[in-house]
């Protein structure tokens, strides 16, 4: 049964702590999962003037309306506001006509989707305006091209992602499935953070992939099915492989679309674009990604279409579509922060289940050599995506996203960036670059003598030679079912880093495959 969702003036008990949450002044992010009703939220900020809410698609402007008994206005098209108490804004209209307002015409902004916060039009809107409170509102804290999002936002006043909202009953559970339909990825180039739009249709929409994605909706489907799509051409290439499918994608005729698909007339829809924002379906108890993407927010809002609970439903059914694919495809471990496309294949696809079994699918099968010695490369491709300098520091990244440095009895570990780019440092939270300059001043004075070991390029340089015979010794000791003979010492040097922080903290799980 679907709990109450709130509305303007019954808000659930977490949204009121919201509320309660927010300071008199200032520029804040609050993360708050899809499904768990921050629009209602939104509606009881306190003010004391006039409110402006930025959103960037037509359905997130119209769809505040209803939770606002008071005056609205909307900027977007061919509507003007007309000095309401709310106006509900387009960013792309609103930065078109800055100069029908004054700079204190608004006591609090609130921002929609706030991870496009950082993009040049929101930007020149916040340099307009000069209201006393301004809170961004997010599921997914994340953009694509690694921009964090503190320079827009000073701190995170309030969090509720999509595993606490599972864990306390407000979202639907989630049954993680991946499904092999044999489109390649690895040639297609990116764009803006993610794969770039032309070539990823013409990597994906091939009809012996499109033929697969159908068997797969046939067998593993449950209930009303929404599957995301790459192109119009794609969304209409995959519907007609699905016996009474409809491929929707913008225009008039998608909102009759969507209630029959509410009503449950159609069991089967395909879009592409159209519903990873702003869409209420409750009812949707599957979610097909047949639109790969490396962006971990579009990912978040894809799924989260299908996390509302309904009557009747018992879970989500998401199913990643995956083929040959380069570093960094979003799939289900993703939504807890994990990394696993880096993975072998063959380990990847052991990562299944309940969603909250997957961190510990994903540590036993982060634990084999290839993971191991690959993970240079790994922090490389990190590092460059988020801009940050590592001072050419051997870090070690975990599937979690921690940072961990072991040798000689010396263990340095820095745990996962939150959503404003900030790890913990000797107990104090700081901004990451920081934290990695800290590191690096710490094994520069503290530990020169053994630049040969912390330092990344040293061990490039020396790392090609055969493994020493105490690097072998050791690693036949930790992993006896590995040819060690065949290692270079830098391969032996990555196993035995992951070995013995892995004793540290009790997480080796042992085997060698």
């Amino acid at each position: 049964m679907q709990p109450d969702r709130g509305t303007a003036f019954n808000l659930r008990p977490y949204q009121r702590e919201c509320i309660d949450s927010i300071p008199e002044s200032g520029s804040y992010l609050i993360q708050m999962a899809t499904g768990l009703g921050k629009t209602v939220t939104m509606s009881r900020i306190p003010r004391r003037g006039r409110m402006l809410i930025l959103s960037h698609r037509e359905e997130l402007v119209r769809q505040p309306r209803k939770y606002f008994p008071c005056s609205f206005g909307i900027e977007q098209g061919k509507s003007y506001s007309a000095g309401e108490e709310i106006v509900s804004a387009s960013v792309q209209s609103m930065s078109k006509r800055l100069e029908r307002f004054s700079p204190d015409d608004f006591d609090v902004i609130v921002t929609d989707e706030a991870h496009h916060a950082t993009a040049a039009t929101y930007r020149k809107i916040y340099e307009w305006f000069r209201p006393r409170l301004h809170l961004g509102f997010t599921a997914t804290p994340n953009r694509a091209d690694g921009t964090g999002l503190e320079a827009v936002f000073s701190d995170i006043i309030f969090e509720r992602d999509l595993p606490w909202g599972i864990r306390n009953g407000w979202l639907s559970p989630i049954r993680c499935l991946r499904a092999e339909i044999g489109y390649d990825l690895r040639g297609v180039a990116r764009r803006m953070g993610d794969y770039a739009p032309g070539e990823l249709e013409r990597a994906v929409n091939i009809e012996g992939a499109n033929k697969a994605i159908a068997e797969v909706y046939a067998k593993k489907a449950v209930g009303q099915t929404l599957v995301f799509a790459v192109s119009v051409a794609h969304a209409k290439a995959i519907a007609r492989e699905i016996p009474g499918a409809v491929a929707v994608a913008g225009g008039e005729e998608r909102a009759g679309t969507v209630a029959a698909f509410a009503r449950k007339e159609i069991k089967c829809l395909v879009n592409c674009m159209v519903f990873t924002e702003g869409t209420d379906i409750p009812g949707i108890e599957t979610v097909v990604i047949a639109r790969p993407t490396q962006n971990v927010s579009l990912y978040t809002q894809m799924v989260g279409r299908g996390c509302r609970l309904a009557e009747g439903k018992e879970r989500l059914t998401l199913i990643d579509c995956v083929g040959a694919s380069a570093l960094n495809l979003c799939t289900a471990p993703s939504l807890l922060g994990l990394s696993v496309g880096d993975l072998p294949p063959r380990k990847q696809k052991e990562i299944e289940g309940d969603l909250f079994d997957l961190p510990e699918l994903a540590e036993k099968a982060s634990d084999c050599p290839e993971y191991w010695i690959k993970n240079m490369e790994v922090v490389d491709l990190w590092a460059r995506s988020r801009k940050y300098n590592t001072h050419d520091v051997n870090w070690y990244r975990m599937p979690d996203g921690e940072m961990v440095l072991s040798f000689r009895g010396v263990t340095l570990s820095l745990p996962p960036e939150d959503s404003l780019g900030r790890t913990v440092w000797y107990g104090e939270r700081v901004p990451m670059q920081r934290a990695l300059d800290s590191a690096f001043l710490l094994l520069r004075n503290g530990f020169p003598d053994e630049a040969g070991l912390w330092s990344a390029g040293a061990v490039k340089r020396w790392g090609n030679a055969q493994a020493s015979e105490k690097q072998r010794a050791l690693v036949s000791r930790f992993l006896p079912g590995l040819d060690a003979e065949r290692l270079t010492k830098k391969e032996a040097m990555l196993i035995l880093t992951r070995c013995l922080h892995a004793r540290t903290t009790g997480q080796i799980s042992g085997k060698t495959t």
